[in-house]
């Protein structure tokens, strides 16, 4: 699609050099009825150096671009106004333009406001990061000890922030389709949060941008159809809140690490399983883990609100590990499935796959 934008600007900005060289040379290869002055004609340069410009910050991936391609059409439709009989069907190219850039000024607001976020959540990770030991896991169980050596991440420095991408697949109903999606996502360890952006393909064309976030105890969820119109808009109450810390409980599994610090309080079921409980800001939640004699991490479950409205109850989700896979020297769940276990059956409604996985970062934008 950026190729074909690419080629559509290029055209429409030669196009517009047929009313610049009916000013400024008199011709018989430019067949236009209208007379235009010189400057005029200087406007309709204008119009063309922006289309112009405009694919070359396409080209070069800036994500302004879309500024400049409704100035210029801006320009370019008033120009076409004005010689209406000779350049009316520049028209269509100018609503199409015009959609393209309003849903890429959408889309470049909505990262805009995740990146603040992101860097809101990050600025107080402290610089001082200590080496895990051995002796660190003495007061955990059993199980969730084996789980910590398994991954690797004794000796190593303890995560205090984490980026990470995924992409894979999603729905919205058990009966729907499923949707492609790639998504970026941040963590604060040493003050729990989290922001995970994320852009879905709903149907070819027509995409969704969503975010989900845990900061400073309390959680929020925006989806806006192509960037610019809210179809869930949820956060300051109980039931957003609390299923934003079974999210940041759940995910510890990408940066293990975090199972040492003080929110968490852990309490033996059996040689296999623990219950975890996270307590932020006199809120707490809890989930139980589930682990392989080898000490693999093999699931989480926990109760947690369907959805945030006043009607929402709490049903069982489940996040299953399907497979590993070792990023920066410590073993992590890379492929995982999201279930809710419904009254009426299972909705099996996320499919993941973790691509790439950074710690103790501060982002840079």
């Amino acid at each position: 699609m950026k190729t074909g934008l690419i080629i559509i600007f290029v055209i429409h900005g030669i196009l517009h050099l047929a009313g610049f060289f009916k000013a400024f040379h008199k011709t018989e290869v430019i067949k236009l009825v209208g007379y235009i002055s010189k400057p005029m004609g200087f406007l309709w340069f204008v119009a063309a150096l922006l289309f112009l410009l405009v694919a070359i910050l396409l080209v070069f991936n800036k994500h302004g671009w879309a500024f400049f391609a409704i100035a210029a059409v801006v320009l370019s439709q008033t120009l076409i106004i004005i010689s209406w009989q000779d350049a009316k069907w520049g028209t269509i190219l100018n609503i199409f333009i015009l959609l393209i850039s309003v849903v890429a000024l959408g889309r470049f607001h909505f990262e805009n406001m995740v990146e603040k976020e992101v860097a809101n959540m990050l600025e107080d990770v402290p610089s001082s990061i200590s080496t895990v030991k051995n002796e660190d896991l003495g007061h955990l169980p059993r199980s969730v000890q084996k789980w910590l050596t398994a991954t690797g991440v004794i000796g190593k420095p303890e995560i205090i922030s984490v980026q990470l991408t995924q992409t894979g697949e999603m729905r919205t109903a058990p009966a729907s389709k499923w949707m492609a999606f790639d998504a970026t996502q941040y963590f604060n360890v040493n003050d729990p949060g989290f922001n995970w952006a994320v852009n879905v393909e709903a149907f070819p064309g027509i995409h969704l941008s969503g975010r989900d976030k845990l900061a400073f105890g309390k959680g929020e969820m925006k989806i806006k159809l192509l960037s610019l119109f809210n179809v869930v808009n949820e956060a300051g109450n109980e039931k957003i809140n609390s299923g934003s810390m079974l999210r940041f409980l759940g995910e510890i599994c990408w940066f293990p690490t975090a199972a040492l610090n003080e929110y968490i309080t852990w309490e033996e079921i059996d040689a296999l399983t623990a219950k975890a409980t996270f307590r932020q800001y006199d809120e707490e939640v809890w989930g139980v883990f589930t682990f392989s004699e080898d000490g693999d991490l093999l699931s989480f479950e926990a109760e947690r609100y369907y959805g945030g409205g006043d009607k929402a109850a709490k049903y069982p989700w489940l996040i299953d590990v399907l497979e590993y896979e070792v990023f920066n020297g410590i073993k992590l769940p890379s492929k995982c499935k999201v279930t809710w276990k419904l009254p009426e059956g299972d909705f099996e409604w996320l499919n993941l796959e973790i691509t790439t996985v950074y710690y103790n970062i501060s982002p840079t934008f």
